[in-house]
């Protein structure tokens, strides 16, 4: 399958683009201009010239869902739904916390998914991986990251995203230096990664799961 995933639920972007099964081309910036400022052009330039074939080829597009910055995630999602419709393909949503976690899929530890919130919260997720597979992944929830940390349950396990970054000496204190923290390269949301299910499940476009609407996290959920 063609398909194309996109992020744009934090201040940066990713971009991603499968032929195939196979990763064909992946982008990610980050500027002073609003996603809907550049979104639909870049999209519009990249996709033939570095992925090799036209939107129109595309068998389905993917946007990230949330959790986010509630505008960032309706320009995506308002996007994709364009290109959809546009294209008469599928269109599907994806955890912006799978863009995070899924990175770390070989990681032998759990990996906790943070993404910044503001006003000293975090979203979060604690993914555990075997050989690759997804074993277990925890409910999403918005809350302190007192609280994510601990819902790791290892003082070894692996913090990545943005929140992660913002809370990176609180980690160590918590878990006494013991935390492993993803390098900053590595902390942003990765269309490719949030894409995995899509790519290799058959019904991914047809889930109920999966439907492209926001998912805004309350607190205490």
């Amino acid at each position: 399958m063609n398909i194309l995933a996109l992020s744009t639920a934090e201040p940066g972007c990713s971009l991603a683009v499968f032929h195939q099964s196979q990763l064909v081309y992946e982008a990610f910036w980050q500027s002073r201009l609003t996603h809907s400022r550049r979104l639909l052009s870049m999209i519009t330039a990249v996709v033939p010239d570095r992925a090799g074939f036209a939107l129109s080829q595309m068998d389905g597009f993917v946007a990230a869902r949330g959790p986010g910055s509630f505008t960032g995630l309706r320009i995506g999602i308002s996007t994709v739904m364009g290109l959809a419709f546009a294209t008469s393909r599928p269109a599907a949503g994806a955890s912006s916390l799978d863009g995070i976690g899924f990175r770390f899929a070989h990681a032998g530890v759990p990996v906790c998914a943070m993404i910044d919130a503001r006003r000293s919260q975090v979203y979060c997720a604690v993914y555990h991986f075997d050989n690759g597979q997804l074993v277990h992944k925890s409910p999403e929830k918005v809350c302190a990251p007192e609280q994510a940390i601990s819902l790791a349950r290892s003082p070894d396990a692996l913090f990545a995203g943005s929140g992660a970054r913002a809370y990176q000496d609180l980690i160590l204190e918590h878990t006494r230096g013991h935390a492993c923290l993803a390098h900053p390269d590595m902390d942003h949301i990765s269309a490719a990664a949030m894409a995995r299910p899509a790519v290799f499940s058959s019904d991914f476009f047809v889930s109920s799961e999966n439907i492209l609407t926001p998912t805004y996290i309350r607190y205490g959920s």
